[in-house]
């Protein structure tokens, strides 16, 4: 429904969500022939996806990207929730260096809709959940190309799941909707982060070692030369990966897209192969179908790695 001063009403589970502005225009159409959408169109989306979104975002801090002028305006990284926020959003109080921040948490579609009234494009959540969050229920490998070579993102990843597969994790593939890849495995929750990050590194550098011409993890980019980084910083308190569903704030609204094994031989495929228009069409095959309840702890796949490791 909407009013006359430019709001549209919008009913989303339990609440109600004034839309100010539907008709702004947060991606315009770009070069290429990049698609224009309106922060409408966003809220569109957001009620669309929000049956296959919501599951990887219940219950975990977030770190909101805003472009409230749209994506060519300024950016804002929001962590701390507002006041005026309404109180049915989701709060969590946690601890940072000197103090505590009071991060947003999405369990519903409501607060989808309301933060897509935001202009909170893009939706980086944490690996943790609220009850303990010291300890990741998710490790994340973030393949990240020197330029946009996807080819060398897909083969990396490759490497990363057949390693995983002889670590006996089960994981999961997803677009970034920018330029790489994440591979995610679900875990128990037994680990700390110093624990999962290790082995995230550990597991890192066993690859880099057998692929020194393709694979490093330099964290700097001027020791890495044309090689695929293994990124695994994201595996650490108060840090964020973005979320599966999430818009990316690129011209034509890419989206992080879950995708099957199988889909990673699919010539089509690239970082930005899914968008706000045909992203909830993906999500309805359900690529993840299963993975996710299969966490593990990593107590087995770390004596096997220390096998690997010699």
């Amino acid at each position: 429904m909407s009013g006359g001063d430019g709001t549209r009403t919008v009913r989303a589970g339990r609440h109600t969500v004034e839309v100010h502005r539907p008709d702004k225009v947060l991606f315009p159409a770009g070069e290429g022939g990049a698609p224009e959408y309106t922060k409408g169109d966003l809220v569109d989306y957001h009620r669309a996806v929000a049956p296959f979104m919501l599951p990887h975002l219940r219950g975990r801090p977030l770190m909101l990207e805003r472009h409230p002028d749209g994506v060519d305006g300024p950016r804002f990284m929001q962590k701390n929730t507002p006041e005026h926020y309404p109180e049915w959003v989701g709060r969590v109080e946690v601890g940072k260096e000197g103090g505590t921040v009071r991060h947003t948490v999405c369990d519903d579609s409501a607060t989808l809709v309301y933060l897509a009234d935001q202009a909170a494009l893009t939706l980086h959540r944490w690996l943790s959940r609220t009850g303990q969050v010291d300890r990741p229920d998710r490790m994340v490998f973030d393949l990240d190309p020197a330029g946009d070579d996807f080819e060398a993102v897909r083969e990396a990843a490759r490497l990363v799941g057949e390693l995983l597969d002889e670590l006996r994790l089960p994981s999961a593939l997803m677009t970034t909707g920018s330029r790489g890849l994440h591979v995610v495995v679900p875990l128990t929750g037994r680990q700390n982060f110093d624990e999962v990050r290790e082995f995230a590194r550990d597991a890192a550098e066993v690859l880099a070692a057998a692929h020194p011409d393709r694979l490093t993890t330099a964290a700097r980019k001027k020791d890495r030369g044309d090689r695929l980084y293994l990124d695994i910083q994201r595996n650490a308190y108060a840090q964020t990966a973005v979320a599966p569903f999430t818009v990316r704030a690129r011209p034509g609204a890419p989206v992080a897209t879950p995708v099957s094994w199988v889909e990673l031989d699919d010539p089509a495929l690239h970082a930005r192969r899914w968008t706000i228009a045909d992203a909830v069409e993906q999500a309805r095959t359900r690529p993840w179908a299963g993975i996710m309840n299969r966490a593990r702890s990593l107590g087995p796949a770390r004596r096997r790695l220390n096998a690997l490791r010699g």
